[in-house]
């Protein structure tokens, strides 16, 4: 056991608050779905942006992080525009409040006020299901196998396998570890709703946070008279046509990642991240935790205020640690153990660093909120998961009538079926880049065209969206299998115009969606675009109505929103390595940029 007594006990102390919380808030979860699934929906919007940052500072999502950090340097900043990162930037300034207006309770709820409600629209509220769940058990399972690997080094399992009345081979370690957390994650996600994530993410937080800036303090004691042992190119955030990074001579394992990864073009890959991330924005929040942090604020003004607050808490604390753990990788390379059974496993950094160079206390803080990090973020997603299975199949077509007390039993038996589907997903993971690669660069290529022409084009319609969106996720799922060996996001063009051509055709197939259904959404909803006709028809009833004429301050502010979420990701970076000028530069455009949004944006907040 790697643990001291001291971290025992602070992490036995937040795992009994949690099993605490679940248990204190099972009454008020249950008083109807709404107060189980978003929190009745009058949580406000700083606990749930700090609660949605909570589920993104993942376990999984932060080993890989860090390895990309200590391979790439700075350069690191960009490759989570894989995600895209920024598409907080988009929800902040214009799609967190279009989605809020709609009061809907899921994604699949939000397509009948679009589309409408009737039989032609149950292929598009079909196909977003299959969506939302395929995209939470991948997530899931991603979470499940880094859980497993950060524990494996906390906990040898040389020290517990006489508990254990069968063999484990190697391999499969980790899942065991997984799937020990992932049922204690369970309880209290399942038992609490969304009122005890909120309150466990709270906590959770608080103690992540004081584990970050400790670890960056560690490193920068450190580092202090110290040259860091990285090639030339490491420390600046820019490139060129190629990554411009060697690690001949100093670490020759690391060049052999680089060329697994596929990212030495990097133009070319940063070209293609920004291409597909920009249409990934614009499409809008999958249906996901994130999407249900939106649905569940009490006003739209709030879901902007809530998206807008996750950048700020959530990427110079992650940053912190991220730098920090891998400036003490950096330092002491050879007393990390790092090895497995294909070889090299920079994914064990962030563990590897932990247990080797924090000291007692915080090292308990690091491990119990890193922990946390899991729950939070298998907590939040099984809570998206239950809303599609609850909410938008059992309750939309198996049974409408049903009362509180079934809900809430669906809800249970939901959430116990799918945490053992994801354990089962999670054994067929090679490991945590590889599913992340697939989330990122293939699911979500198929669900990008349908989701976003549904804003912006009044002409398409729910034939469009359901085939756009088969088109899309066929694909997603064939390509693996045709280009096993490429990376899923140089395929993303292709899968695009895929899932393109199937929203066209299906949309000129079909008449558009109905007048009376397009005037509501447009009139509620407010949404710049291609909406021409549809404004004709709602000024015929009200002449005073004003479209949303925000398009070109939206967009001002996205690209200014990106060039802050940037200075807020490597401004710790740059204060933990003692680089003094660009950290100054940095500061001076952040804080010029807060001031221009603080009129463009902060001011012109509306419902």
């Amino acid at each position: 056991m790697k643990l001291s007594w001291i971290d025992i006990s602070i992490t036995l102390s937040y795992l009994g608050s949690m099993l605490v919380i679940g248990w204190t808030l099972r009454k008020k979860a249950r008083l109807n779905k709404e107060s189980y699934l978003m929190g009745g929906k009058k949580l406000p919007w700083y606990l749930l942006g700090l609660s949605d940052a909570s589920d993104m500072f993942d376990i999984s999502g932060t080993m890989w992080m860090v390895t990309l950090c200590f391979i790439y340097g700075m350069k690191s900043i960009w490759v989570p525009w894989l995600w895209p990162v920024f598409n907080q930037v988009f929800l902040m300034m214009y799609l967190s409040k279009w989605l809020r207006r709609s009061n809907a309770t899921t994604g699949a709820e939000w397509l009948a006020t679009r589309f409408g409600s009737g039989r032609k629209a149950q292929a598009s509220h079909i196909s977003v299901v299959v969506f939302a769940l395929l995209g939470c058990f991948g997530f899931m399972a991603y979470g499940f196998v880094g859980l497993g690997k950060f524990m494996e080094i906390f906990i040898p399992w040389s020290s517990v396998q006489h508990l254990v009345p069968f063999h484990v081979s190697p391999e499969y370690v980790p899942h065991v570890y997984g799937i020990v957390f992932t049922l204690f994650a369970t309880f209290y996600s399942v038992i609490g709703g969304m009122h005890s994530i909120v309150l466990g993410d709270l906590i959770k937080y608080i103690i992540l946070t004081l584990g970050c800036i400790a670890v960056a303090i560690i490193a920068v004691l450190q580092l202090r008279g110290h040259a860091l042992p990285v090639p030339e190119g490491w420390k600046t955030p820019f490139f060129h046509r190629e990554l411009g990074i060697d690690w001949s001579g100093i670490l020759r394992d690391a060049n052999k990642k680089i060329a697994e990864d596929g990212f030495s073009p990097f133009g070319f890959f940063f070209m293609m991240m920004l291409f597909k991330g920009i249409f990934a924005s614009l499409a809008g929040p999958a249906p996901n935790y994130d999407m249900q942090k939106i649905l569940s604020t009490r006003s739209p003004k709030e879901a902007s205020k809530m998206t807008g607050f996750v950048s700020i808490v959530l990427l110079p604390v992650r940053y912190s640690l991220i730098i920090g753990l891998t400036v003490l990788a950096l330092l002491n390379y050879n007393l990390l153990d790092l090895s497995s059974a294909s070889g090299t496993d920079f994914e064990k950094i962030l563990p590897s660093a932990i247990i080797q160079f924090i000291p007692a206390g915080v090292l308990g803080l690091i491990f119990t909120g890193l922990l946390g990090a899991f729950m939070s973020t298998f907590s939040g997603t099984l809570n998206a998961a239950q809303a599609y299975v609850v909410n938008d199949i059992y309750l939309k077509y198996l049974n409408p009538r049903a009362d509180n007390r079934q809900i809430i039993a669906g809800n249970y038996i939901t959430g116990v079926v799918v945490v053992v589907l994801s354990i089962l997903l999670g054994f067929f993971v090679r490991n945590v880049n590889s599913v992340l690669q697939w989330i990122v660069g293939a699911l979500y290529g198929g669900y990008i065209a349908s989701n976003m022409f549904k804003w912006y084009w009044w002409r398409f319609n729910s034939n469009g969206f359901f085939w756009g969106m088969a088109a899309g996720i066929t694909a997603a799922l064939v390509f693996p299998y045709l280009f096993p060996n490429d990376l899923p996001l140089y395929k993303w063009p292709l899968l695009f115009v895929i899932s393109i051509a199937g929203c066209l055709a299906g949309t000129f197939t079909a008449p558009a969606a109905d007048m009376t259904t397009l005037k509501k959404f447009y009139s509620t909803v407010k949404p710049w675009g291609f909406w021409k006709p549809v404004l004709r028809a709602v000024r015929e009833e009200d002449p005073t109505f004003a479209p949303n004429r925000g398009f070109g301050l939206d967009m001002f502010n996205v690209v200014i929103g990106i060039l802050a979420q940037c200075c807020l990701t490597i401004l710790p970076m740059y204060l933990v390595l003692g680089m003094k000028v660009p950290l100054t530069v940095t500061l001076l455009i952040l804080t010029a940029v807060i001031l221009i949004l603080k009129k463009t944006w902060w001011a012109r907040l509306e419902n």
